[in-house]
């Protein structure tokens, strides 16, 4: 899933940089920043219902009541849409594995393996190899929009944009002079982030150490208290409907259908457990042969991924009080695929698990995937919430907005330098600021389409066209 990097190790690095200065011949930086819709751009609300076809339609309402919420919110539920309107914006022909939905709100922090706070990109569901541009692009865009949303002068939104490029570009080229062990064991850790915070304002110190306080306070154990309880002696999932459903109840057929409940037998279980246990290196399934599964829900979580199904699996070992909580969410195709144009070699789940190994700097050693014999669903796996923070972006003043974007494209920066060429983009970007401009413009004419886009939805759920429920 990785792009080949063709390099000549027999070609300096200042000669490399100067022949990839070729691209911009081709592809002017400054094209960049022409956006407009086109004359036949696709519908955006078909589009969003071209992607819900085969979701569970009763969980719809909540995915478009959260998507009313902002333009922000919006935009995070509609990457599909995005995709669409980049296929046809100007690329340098450079690839790199990319998030596929690099808004600002999917990065975060999480727990390495050693139980240490990183900072990093938290979500692949769209996870695609394709031009490192479409990332950076989806990532300013959204800087602008919940910029506006903050309050934020047009001014200082389309220097936000801007200064995000300038970021991500200094990154790529300080990568690009590294060794290749160096990118790759590259991370940030909180502790880092908070001190980068430290340097911009008191607000935003105090808000990148309650975000990291309350990642610490996110534990296994937490996680455990606020979804089970104990119940006539064993440890059960609790019931919050419509955001989480024990299978146990009465009233699943609300949320799945007549088939697939038929088919959730405890052979099927079994099935799906073995193929996740074959995903995984021999120590993790050593490991968890020490778990056996004792409850599962459905469960509803984000927003453009409502309506997938997602499931919280509760295990238990042997010992007393001794237990897990894994999470299964559906796999399907990247809102990249078709506007890449070119198909998966491996199922999505696979692909999803197999982009965050790559572009991130450590990931969940609970990674794995299973595709379902009866439904041919796939799904990947991972450990629930275990210390997860992300910042409230919604409630940043300027100066803490800016920094945290800032963490954001050296981040997004480390995850393409890593899965592409990055000599070949820094040399495309250059050390001057025609490209940043480029596309601080694009994420300002961007910010205005989803607004409208926005407004679009907006109608359509007074029409009667889209269902929605506000305040799931």
């Amino acid at each position: 899933m990785s792009a080949e990097k063709k390099k000549d190790s027999k070609i300096s690095l200042s000669e490399r940089k100067q022949m990839n200065k070729a691209l911009r011949e081709r592809v002017p930086r400054g094209g960049h920043g022409e956006w407009a819709p086109a004359v036949d751009r696709p519908d955006p609300i078909s589009l969003l219902q071209a992607q819900d076809e085969g979701r569970l339609q009763q969980l719809l309402p909540i995915k478009y009541g959260r998507m009313l919420e902002s333009p922000f919110a919006f935009l995070r539920g509609s990457a599909v849409v995005m995709a669409a309107d980049l296929a046809p914006s100007p690329v340098t022909g450079l690839e790199a594995v990319l998030c596929g939905d690099a808004h600002l709100s999917n990065f975060g922090i999480f727990a390495t393996p050693k139980q240490r706070l990183v900072f990093d990109i938290n979500d692949f569901d769209e996870a695609y190899l394709g031009p490192w541009e479409w990332d950076l692009k989806r990532l300013t865009a959204s800087a602008v929009v919940a910029g506006r949303g903050n309050g934020f002068s047009e001014k200082k939104c389309r220097r936000l944009a801007a200064d995000t490029v300038k970021v991500y570009a200094y990154a790529m080229d300080k990568f690009s002079q590294e060794h290749v062990l160096d990118v790759w064991y590259y991370h940030v850790d909180a502790d880092s982030v908070v001190k980068i915070f430290e340097k911009t304002s008191k607000q935003g110190k105090k808000r990148a150490q309650k975000m990291v306080r309350k990642a610490r306070t996110k534990t296994h154990q937490q996680t455990m208290e606020k979804l089970t309880k104990i119940e006539d002696g064993r440890r059960r999932i609790i019931s919050d409907p419509p955001l989480l459903v024990p299978f146990r109840e009465m009233g699943l057929e609300k949320y799945v259908s007549e088939e697939e409940l038929r088919r959730m037998t405890e052979q099927s279980v079994k099935d799906s457990w073995s193929q996740y246990l074959d995903s995984l290196p021999d120590e993790r399934r050593y490991l968890l042969n020490h778990f056996r599964i004792v409850d599962a829900a459905l469960r509803v979580g984000g927003v453009g991924s409502v309506g997938t199904r997602c499931m919280i699996l509760l295990l238990e070992s042997g010992a007393e009080d001794d237990a897990l909580i894994l999470q299964l969410k559906e796999a399907g195709p990247s809102v990249l695929e078709t506007f890449v144009g070119k198909p998966s070699s491996i199922g999505h789940a696979e692909r999803i698990v197999t982009g965050q190994r790559l572009m991130q700097a450590t990931s969940d050693i609970f990674l794995g995937w299973h595709t379902s014999k009866f439904t041919d669903i796939d799904y990947y796996w991972r450990q629930l919430k275990d210390m997860k923070g992300s910042a409230e972006v919604t409630e940043m003043d300027y100066d803490s907005f800016r920094t945290y974007l800032g963490v954001c494209a050296w981040c997004l920066a480390r995850a393409h330098a890593r899965t592409g060429d990055e000599t070949s983009i820094a040399g495309y970007i250059g050390k001057n600021d025609i490209f940043a401009q480029a596309i601080g413009d694009f994420g300002v004419a961007y910010a205005d389409q989803t607004e409208r886009d926005y407004q679009t939805l907006v109608e359509a759920v007074k029409s009667g066209r889209l269902p929605a429920e506000i305040g799931i």
